[in-house]
């Protein structure tokens, strides 16, 4: 199937219809997938659309190239017009460069300066108390911050780059990304359309999972396979290589929701004789056997596809949830956010009923979401008395990424005052 996008400057649109199924133009994606389509100079034509995100196929597209203005490409991919790419493939990296510092521009000092001059000024002094008076809670900025991310990943993900079967850019100075995309996609045996940002976050992945990331306290490294959380925040890592095992040793310890099988692994490093580890995202489970398998630890990590916890009780079992009580905007995200703590409930209330007796309850958790007001720790307390747990100590270490200590970040204030803490935990 061809990919014949004609040229159409705007205001002249074609206009795209979402469907799913069956398309009635005579080239046509398999049933059953997403597809992109117009009505071309040679009559209708439609290609599948490939979204990783979730992301609907845009209702509207231009196929632009070299010679496309930055400022046009931006104006189209605010209004919510997909630019299909015809050109020479570092060149739409480049325009994808652009399109970004077009979305994150703001007002330089001086014009600012220049307006508050002309305003007078008493009157900027009452626009500043009036901001001041209105500055918004830390839940408001989280999900100010978050809606913005949204609208900059949409935009951005508007230029869009064709591809042929076996995941092949037909264009020049393309690289070859088959590899990235058969980790995320699967297999591919028709043509396709896919955002470039998207694609670059494709190679990104790859690179991490063939180079692994490097886990200190094991002297090891962890590859993570597309959209299973990466280790990279080892802050949390650490705390579970670091906190006092039970006394007696510990035949038997759960990981719930393992990801990557990274705790497991330290687990079984420190001494644990035997781990079941848990998850029920079929990447996390493919990615945590591959590792397991790499360190030669797969005899003693057994991993199960099981919604939190495996049959039986175990001295230690150890949950590391998502942190932040909000909703994933897409399926990767959902490492990152868990709606109304849902995982972060389910595991206090069925820790007591898997813990043998005398066993712990590890929960490594941040209170980045006590400082976005997003839960109160008085919150996360009643959970652990309602789940008839009582906490025997709580560790406390501080994260060292970038985040923490960069005043540009809109969450600045929060993250500067964040812990990551491993909370153990007993049947009272």
């Amino acid at each position: 199937m061809g990919m014949r996008l004609p040229f159409v400057q705007h205001p002249g649109l074609v206009h795209i219809a979402h469907t799913r199924g069956m398309m009635t133009s005579p080239a046509r994606p398999a049933p059953g997938h997403p597809v992109l389509a117009w009505n071309g100079p040679d009559g209708p034509q439609s290609v599948r659309w490939r979204s990783e995100s979730g992301t609907a196929p845009p209702r509207r597209v231009v196929a632009v190239d070299d010679t496309t203005p930055a400022d046009t490409a931006y104006r189209l991919a605010s209004e919510g017009t997909a630019l299909v790419w015809q050109g020479d493939f570092q060149n739409a990296r480049h325009l994808l460069i652009a399109l970004a510092r077009r979305v994150d521009r703001k007002p330089t000092k001086a014009k600012a300066r220049a307006r508050a001059k002309a305003r007078g000024r008493a009157k900027a002094a009452a626009d500043a108390a009036e901001a001041l008076a209105a500055q918004p809670t830390p839940a408001e900025a989280f999900h100010r911050h978050r809606m913005a991310q949204a609208q900059r990943a949409h935009t951005l993900g508007m230029l869009l780059i064709p591809f042929e079967p076996g995941h092949v850019i037909p264009l020049r100075r393309a690289p070859d990304v088959a590899a990235a995309c058969e980790e995320a996609y699967g297999p591919a045996d028709e043509p396709y359309v896919a955002s470039l940002r998207e694609l670059l976050g494709l190679i990104g992945a790859h690179e991490w999972r063939r180079n692994g990331v490097e886990i200190p306290s094991m002297g090891e490294r962890i590859h993570p396979h597309y959209g299973v959380f990466a280790p990279i925040r080892s802050e949390y890592v650490e705390l579970v290589s670091m906190a006092p095992l039970p006394k007696g040793g510990v035949p038997l310890a759960f990981d719930i929701g393992t990801g990557t099988g990274v705790l497991a692994a330290v687990l079984a490093r420190r001494g644990v004789e035997r781990i079941v580890a848990t998850d029920k995202d079929p990447r996390a489970i493919a990615c945590a056997r591959e590792n397991l398998a790499r360190l030669g630890l797969d005899r003693r990590v057994q991993v199960l596809d099981v919604d939190l916890f495996p049959p039986g009780r175990a001295p230690l079992i150890v949950c590391n949830p998502p942190w932040v009580p909000a909703r994933p905007s897409s399926a990767l995200e959902h490492a990152i956010y868990d709606p109304d703590s849902r995982m972060l409930r389910s595991f206090l209330a069925g820790l007591s009923a898997h813990l043998a007796p005398d066993g712990e309850g590890w929960l490594v958790l941040s209170d980045l979401a006590e400082h976005l007001g997003l839960r109160s720790r008085a919150e996360l307390e009643s959970m652990i008395e309602a789940g008839g747990l009582a906490t025997v100590e709580r560790i406390d270490t501080r994260p060292t990424h970038a985040k923490a200590g960069d005043p540009r970040d809109p969450l600045h204030a929060a993250r500067s005052a964040e812990a990551v803490s491993l909370w153990r935990l007993k049947v009272r």
